[in-house]
């Protein structure tokens, strides 16, 4: 009995294992093509040690996945969460707490912060007014802490840990599942000097998030302040022009046109970087009427500060692997459509995302017709772009089920690669049940020449399996 139990947790074993492997096979890697492949032939090439750790491209329009690596490590943003604090910040002056032409008066401890010298600032002066749209750009180009703490407390009153309670709800709010801030700049709190409190929140707490998540706060930012961008499309910009204040900024988003790694059609949006998240990087491109939002998360180690040029080549290769392999085109004509044997009409011209050389296949559910996309949508929150249709009388009449008790005797034809992949299992099951029939044969004693083995019930029952997962396995790959 214990040997026969142990055969048979063995056997589950085996199937188990079998299913999983059959299941690794079918399902498909997001990164289906290789990133040092294409970023060689697009003229960006990549070098392994700056190979990203996670990265993703989404449509701006619709949020459909068009490339991603990853999405969903978890990772240090670094300085890339100043964005949830302008996009705060937008959200205020939508809501008429303040406008791009409100001032802030720099403070005593807003001065002591610029002047720390292990944190990214520019000079801040005290008693000196600052417009709201100058700080932006502080936050957006040289990635001024000290201008992205005037921002958030503009926004929350000088409330630190309110403000960070506001980030976090704000990614639930959005969809960034797998997002949580302990700051508002990227810095934690403790690199401060005390100069920066948030009661409650753990000063070395670390922000974490995704490219997922990152791509899902970038969509919403350009969908309800596309106006974020003119503060970043520019390689070099000047703040507090024509006052003594006055400073000039070159860009860290080397992918902008006319920085060193320009690519047509960028213009945005940050860039971040700290000794635990290597280099990170958010960008925007457009070209005719398309708009990516891309994010490229780990390149590097900050021991090496290439990797600040390096995520740029990684970024303009997948861009530009993005933009060549997918186009946008209208995909059906307003009215009448055959799509998944069903006639139907749809009420106006569909447009989508396909790969080039690609037939796009359908959905049809609950009078919505939508792009079954390879890779799906960035986020849940986000729904697939969709056009309402009608069923043609036609189609109704023939879809009409039959008055009958009887099933359907249609069988079941899988591909040619899925049969050959299970003949094959079968196969290989059935020879494992014969080797077990063999090998675990009782072993008797005999009268004449001594022990010998016979067959058991266990074992005929594998003998018979086994034959019988062969025949199978043969006649499927005979059809």
């Amino acid at each position: 009995m214990i040997k026969g139990h142990i055969l048979s947790k063995l056997i589950s074993s085996l199937l188990l294992i079998a299913c999983l492997s059959l299941g690794s096979f079918i399902q498909k890697s997001y990164a289906e093509e290789n990133l040092m492949d294409f970023a060689e032939t697009s003229g960006f090439p990549v070098k392994e040690a700056y190979r990203p750790k996670a990265s993703i491209v989404i449509d701006a329009d619709s949020g459909q996945i068009l490339w991603a690596d990853q999405p969903d490590l978890s990772w240090s943003p670094a300085s890339i969460a100043k964005v949830m604090t302008m996009y705060l910040a937008f959200e205020a002056i939508e809501q008429g707490k303040f406008t791009l032409d409100t001032t802030v008066q720099a403070t005593e401890n807003d001065v002591r912060i610029s002047q720390i010298y292990a944190l990214s600032n520019n000079k801040i002066s005290l008693g000196i007014d600052y417009p709201v749209s100058d700080l932006f750009t502080m936050v957006a180009v040289p990635s001024s802490n000290v201008a992205t703490l005037m921002l958030a407390n503009l926004v929350s009153d000088h409330d630190g840990a309110a403000f960070i309670r506001k980030m976090n709800d704000k990614a639930a709010e959005l969809g960034m599942t797998n997002t949580t801030y302990f700051n508002c700049s990227g810095a934690q709190i403790a690199a401060f000097d005390g100069l920066y409190e948030a009661t409650g929140i753990d000063p070395n707490g670390e922000n974490k998030s995704t490219a997922r998540d990152l791509a899902i706060l970038t969509y919403n930012l350009l969908k309800k302040y596309p106006e974020a961008l003119q503060f970043t499309n520019q390689p070099v910009v000047t703040t507090m022009a024509n006052t003594p204040q006055e400073e000039t900024f070159e860009t860290y988003n080397y992918s902008l046109p006319g920085a060193k790694y320009g690519y047509e059609g960028v213009d945005g949006l940050k860039t971040g970087s700290s000794p635990t998240g290597a280099f990170n990087y958010i960008a925007t491109a457009k070209k005719d009427n398309i708009r990516l939002i891309e994010v490229i998360l780990g390149v590097g180690d900050w021991s090496d500060q290439e990797g600040e040029y390096e995520r740029h080549l990684a970024g303009n290769a997948i861009l530009d692997h993005a933009f060549t392999t997918y186009e946008y085109q209208k995909l059906l004509s307003k009215g009448s459509n055959k799509i998944n044997q069903k006639e139907i009409n749809i009420e106006r011209d569909f447009y989508g995302f396909v790969k080039k050389g690609t037939k796009p296949s359908f959905t049809l559910e609950d009078g919505q017709l939508s792009l079954a996309s390879e890779y799906g949508q960035v986020s849940p929150k986000i729904p697939v772009k969709s056009v309402s249709y009608q069923e043609s009388e036609a189609t109704k009449t023939e879809t009409q089920p039959a008055k009958s008790d009887k099933k359907s005797n249609t069988p079941v034809r899988l591909k040619k690669g899925q049969k050959q992949l299970t003949s094959s299992l079968l196969a290989g099951f059935g020879l494992l049940l014969l080797i077990f029939s063999s090998v675990f044969r009782k072993r008797v004693a005999g009268v004449k020449r001594g022990s010998r083995k016979i067959a058991t019930p266990m074992t005929w029952l594998f003998f018979t399996l086994g034959i019988l997962l062969l025949l199978l396995a043969g006649s499927l790959f005979l059809l």
